[in-house]
């Protein structure tokens, strides 16, 4: 390992474990130079061209083919070169949570395929990885290990302890803190953040973390081009303290980040933190030295504002602030995820009134609200659980046409892809899915579901269906994006103020030279959009629609109107 990265591997090993970093750092050491030969370099992103699908490994349903090699044929046969980086969900063994409560993470789950499923994706796709670090299954070795007092597991799990100070510790979710397990001295009591069923790892252990950075290593033996921190601001334990976003925490990311600089540098760091804007922006580190990117997690929920209240004014308003600290920093634009629309990272942006709203919205469009606890008792929304096409249309209003509803949801889609940052689609919003209507216990179940692989093919055979109109609307989107260089991540981004119904942004490559105003219509009436004098110097050619005129000051918007304007000087 290199001097420079072997220091500051030992100094942050010293903000966890004081005078026992040492060994761990001499541990870790050995473990990186094992792993250098196993791992194939591959070229770093990120640019114009990059953008993720966000999918489980079985996503689609079939009578007789599993999902991996299921899934990558719908990415040949339809997708192609349109998205070129595939974020698999847990692919791994697991017990519930929608692969989240992990049972093995070195394994694939025989009802999705096996390692050569995922690397035949690999080889035409680079891969996300997700590393669920906080929790495990109770089902685990880990858990199970812990419970049954094996050396090998011994301390892997937290236990309840009298002298700890639990009042300030930050709930995601309504259920207990602790549960209790049968071990082999008796029942005890274990944290878990989230679920009966997903047991927190007890960092505080190193044992713990060297198991987690030899994973990571792992994955990306296995051609991981990014590996997704899940639920990482939890992972740090301290009494009187809220646990979350500790300094331990920041400490453990930027480990992650020494090793992988060290042993696959082309590996990036994505943290996923759905936590107010200012807490999450903290994740790209003080010197830019923790993830990559990170979540714009702030989006999804400004957007569904914008479009349900004809108001841009609060994402226009937010989208002013965004700045990456660093040219090696970027976000992740969504819209949504295999999870709900969190409502925390809009806390100072959106009024209590406004986010009420947008819960009262989801409700009336046969959604679901999430909650977490209060330090209080008391209960806030924490998340809305809707897919983002019945978040934006109500699926109970039938007057509402197929052509405005594809509409109003592309206009959506088509701010991911224009702000600064690399688009993340999920795969539910891709073809334009509906709520699932199943029966479901967990509640985020409810933007999950599968569809055939028949009603696939047969709505893509269909111009006139409305998964074909959102599919092909997003690939279009999507291959336009491709070839400009004004939508490189760290091209200039900056956000107009043009009125409460229109969100504009210039975007302007420095290095090339290109520049492009992105407009777009959160209203169901055409606009007229009339832009400031100082781009009045410019010609104009909508990328989109290249035989429309383009006359400015005055640009005509359609309903729902999305206008991406190259410019050249006059």
């Amino acid at each position: 390992m290199k001097p420079d990265n072997q220091t500051k591997l030992g100094n942050n090993l010293a903000l966890l474990y004081g005078k026992n970093a040492k060994p761990t750092t001499e541990t870790l050491i050995k473990l990186v130079e094992s792993w250098k030969p196993r791992i194939h370099k591959l070229r770093k992103f990120w640019d114009e061209r990059d953008s993720i699908l966000i999918t489980y490994g079985d996503p689609i349903e079939t009578n007789s083919e599993i999902g991996i090699p299921l899934l990558d044929r719908f990415l040949c046969n339809y997708v192609d070169n349109a998205i070129n980086i595939i974020h698999i969900l847990p692919f791994y063994p697991s017990t519930s949570d929608g692969g989240f409560s992990v049972i093995n993470f070195r394994e694939v789950s025989n009802s999705q395929g096996n390692w050569d499923d995922i690397q035949s994706v690999g080889k035409k796709y680079r891969l996300v990885f997700d590393c669920v670090i906080n929790h495990v299954s109770k089902s685990s070795a880990y858990v199970k290990g812990h419970l049954s007092q094996s050396k090998e597991y011994e301390n892997y799990c937290i236990e309840h302890q009298p002298s700890f100070d639990y009042s300030n510790v930050m709930r995601p979710r309504t259920s207990p803190l602790f549960h209790t397990y049968e071990s082999k001295k008796g029942e005890v009591q274990l944290w878990t953040t989230f679920s009966e069923d997903q047991v927190d790892l007890n960092f505080s252990n190193p044992r713990v973390l060297i198991e987690l950075m030899d994973i990571i290593l792992f994955y990306a033996s296995k051609e991981a081009s990014v590996i997704r921190l899940d639920a990482i601001p939890y992972l740090w334990k301290e009494s009187g303290t809220s646990c979350v976003h500790l300094q331990q925490t920041h400490a453990f990311i930027r480990i992650i980040r020494i090793i992988l600089n060290e042993a696959a540098p082309h590996v990036l760091i994505l943290s996923e933190t759905n936590v107010p804007h200012s807490e999450n922006l903290t994740y790209f580190g003080t010197q830019a030295d923790e993830a990559q990117i990170i979540y714009n997690f702030s989006l999804p929920p400004l957007i569904l504002y914008a479009l349900t209240h004809t108001d841009t004014e609060p994402l226009t308003r937010w989208a002013k602030t965004l700045k990456a600290p660093s040219d090696r920093c970027t976000f992740l634009n969504i819209t949504s995820t295999h999870d709900g629309i969190g409502l925390r990272p809009v806390e100072g942006i959106l009024t209590k009134e406004q986010i009420n709203s947008l819960v009262n919205i989801t409700l009336s469009h046969q959604g679901h609200v999430s909650y977490k606890s209060n330090s209080d008792g008391s209960k806030s929304p924490y998340e809305l659980n809707i897919t983002f096409y019945d978040a934006v249309n109500d699926p109970t209003d039938h007057k509402l046409s197929t052509e405005v509803q594809v509409l109003k949801f592309l206009v959506s889609q088509a701010i991911a892809m224009a702000l600064a940052g690399v688009p993340g689609i999920y795969f539910n919003s891709l073809l334009g899915l509906r709520n699932n209507q199943k029966e479901h216990e967990v509640k985020r179940e409810i933007n999950r579901g599968k569809v055939s692989l028949a009603e696939i093919e047969k709505n893509l055979r269909d111009p006139e269906s409305p998964m074909y109109k959102v599919f092909h609307g997003i690939k279009s989107l999507l291959e336009k994006r491709k070839s400009e260089s004004s939508f490189h991540p760290n091209s200039e981004n900056t956000v107009l103020d043009l009125g409460r119904h229109i969100f504009a942004v210039w975007r302007c490559n420095r290095k090339t030279n290109k520049m492009l105003l992105a407009l777009h219509n959160f209203s169901d009436e055409a606009l007229v959009c009339t832009l400031s004098n100082e781009l009045h110097h410019y010609h104009y050619t909508d990328i989109l629609d290249p035989d429309s005129s383009i006359k400015p000051p005055n640009i005509l918007m359609p309903a729902y109107g999305i206008r991406w304007l190259k410019i050249t000087e006059e």
